[in-house]
This record gives C-alpha cells, structure tokens and sequence, in this order.
C-alpha cells in the first residue's frame, strides 16, 4: 500500500479487516516496524477519535507523531495555482507540503467539505495536493467526500459483531440542524458494495447521495420498512448532494427510537461519532445493549494501525 486515500488504494478489502482483527490480538508485535520513523498528523479540522486513534495507532508501531492544527498552529495555506498571493494565506502548498515530506516519513490529512461548491469539493483539492507535492505516502483522516479509516473501522466492527455470514446492514439518514457532509455516508456505502452484507439505504427524498458511492444498493425512503429483519442500522446525517450543502428537512420522524430497533433482528446500533443525543437517536437506543458505538470507536485504532502497519513495510 503506497497511499490510503481511498478503497481504490486496498488491494483486497476484505483481507485488511481480517489482518487488522487479528493485529487486535497482538498490538505491539510490530513496534520495531516504526522504528525512526515520522507521522505528521495535519488537521485542518477539528477532530477527537480520528486524532487520538491514529496517533495511538502510530505509537503502537514504535512510530514518532508530530501533530499539526492547520491554519492555527501554521501559516494558512494557498491550495489553488496561479493565485496572487495577496489575501490571508501566506504560504502555498506546494512548499508547505514538501517541507513536511522532508520532515515526516507519512502524512496525514484531515480537511472537509465547505458545501459552497460540489465541483470543488468533489475535487478533494487538499488531499490531492499534499499527494501531488509531500513526496511521501499520504493517509486520509477524513476528506471532502470520503473518511475511508472510520469504513475500515465499521467493517472490523461488523465483521467481529454480524451473527450470520450474510448480515443486513441498513445506513440511514437522520436529522440535524445543520449542514453536514456526505463523507462519512459516501464511504461506508462505498465499503459496504465491496463486503459481504446486504447493504441498503434509506432517507427522505432529496438527500440521494452520488451514484458512484450508492453502487448497487437499495434505496428506499420509507424508514421502518428498511428497519425490518436488519441486523445493523448505521446512522448518520448529510446535506443534499443534489441540492448541494442545503438542509431539505429537520423531520424530527427520522429520529432512531427504540420502537424502530424493535423492527430489526435485534440489531446493532452504529454510529461514526460524535452524535447529538435525542436529535439523531434516543438515549434509550444509545444506552441499550444494542448500541455498538464505543467498541466501534475502539476500532478506530485498529483501522489505522493495519493501514499504517501496510505503509510502514512498503517504504
């Protein structure tokens, strides 16, 4: 593995979510991999599991982790080319970037969508940046339209909870105030059309997602008929990818209750983290048996390490 951008740079999915379960088993076994080693953590947004998890991750490899809070810590960062500099980014990527691949052997990258302008975002200009110009491999901590090390992290976690080899897995939309994007949603549908799930969509009218990252799942947009016999409902929120950025409905109906979760096969409850209490889902559901979101979290640290460990012993 040169990059983890996206699935695209996995060879075999499905083989990493088992290599990572059983890293799990073992977690220091390859600490002398890492050894003299750099990561750079760049995050040009805020984060709380995606930071902790992979830095963790990176010390489990015996790795040194420099970490970074873009437009805070450092000069702002130019991305387009041929500007005139003469606004409020004082340094270009194009150094910056290089700069940092002198200094770091990997480097990861956190930056979302704006959901200004669907063109540009679906460009995913910052990653593909620090790709074209650090000169080492990148890792994405989530970008504009994908956040492939919390996928991983689900698939691990449906993999270690599913209770028959062909498991139900339902992604549904849920409320929110405002507007969020698409990545996490667009990522774990991506991952799932590659694993052996029965995989389906489900959310109001307007908030299709691309077609590249739907696939060949269901949609539907009736809720509680999706909910039936489902063995995993994984929620989250988006804004419109048609009407980009915009926030279509608040219906406060999509909430996940536990009257919903009785539909399932007693089904686990996912969620990628942070999650607004009693907007998203009941308390009831989220400190059931049936939640499943802390172990899920925990996952995060495998996720990265097996894809840090892939890169590590490619370099």
């Amino acid at each position: 593995m040169k990059n983890f951008i996206s699935l695209a740079d996995v060879s075999d999915p499905k083989a990493l979510v088992q290599e990572a379960i059983q890293l799990k088993k073992n977690p220091f076994a390859d600490k002398a991999l890492g050894k003299n080693k750099t990561i750079g953590l760049l995050f040009f947004n805020s984060s709380l599991r995606t930071r902790l998890s992979t830095q963790k991750a990176a010390q489990n490899l015996g790795m040194e982790v420099m970490v970074m809070n873009v437009n805070q810590d450092s000069w702002g960062l130019e991305m387009m080319d041929g500007v005139v500099m003469n606004g409020d980014k004082a340094e270009h990527v194009k150094e910056a970037a290089a700069v940092i691949g002198q200094y770091c052997d990997i480097i990861a990258v956190r930056s979302f969508a704006e959901l200004k302008d669907r063109n540009t975002d679906y460009q995913e200009i910052v990653i593909n940046k620090f790709k074209q110009y650090a000169g080492v491999p990148i890792v994405n901590l989530e970008s504009a339209t994908r956040h492939p090390l919390q996928s991983l992290a689900d698939c691990i976690t449906i993999e270690e909870y599913k209770t028959k080899p062909r498991p139900k897995v339902v992604l549904t939309w849920a409320p929110h105030f405002k507007s969020l994007p698409q990545a996490v949603a667009n990522s774990f549908s991506e991952w799932m059309n590659v694993s052996d799930v029965d995989f389906l969509v489900t959310h109001p009218e307007g908030y299709e997602l691309a077609p590249e990252f739907v696939g060949t799942a269901k949609v539907i947009y009736d809720q509680r008929e999706a909910f039936e016999g489902a063995d995993f409902i994984y929620t989250k929120n988006w804004s419109s990818y048609k009407d980009y950025g915009k926030v279509l409905t608040q219906n406060p109906d999509w909430m996940i209750t536990m009257d919903k979760m009785r539909l399932t096969n007693n089904g686990k409850f996912m969620h990628c983290l942070p999650v607004r209490r009693n907007l998203k889902v009941t308390d009831e559901v989220l400190d059931s048996p049936q939640s499943i979101v802390i172990p899920q979290a925990g996952n995060r640290v495998w996720s990265a390490q097996i894809v840090l460990k892939q890169i590590l012993s490619g370099l």
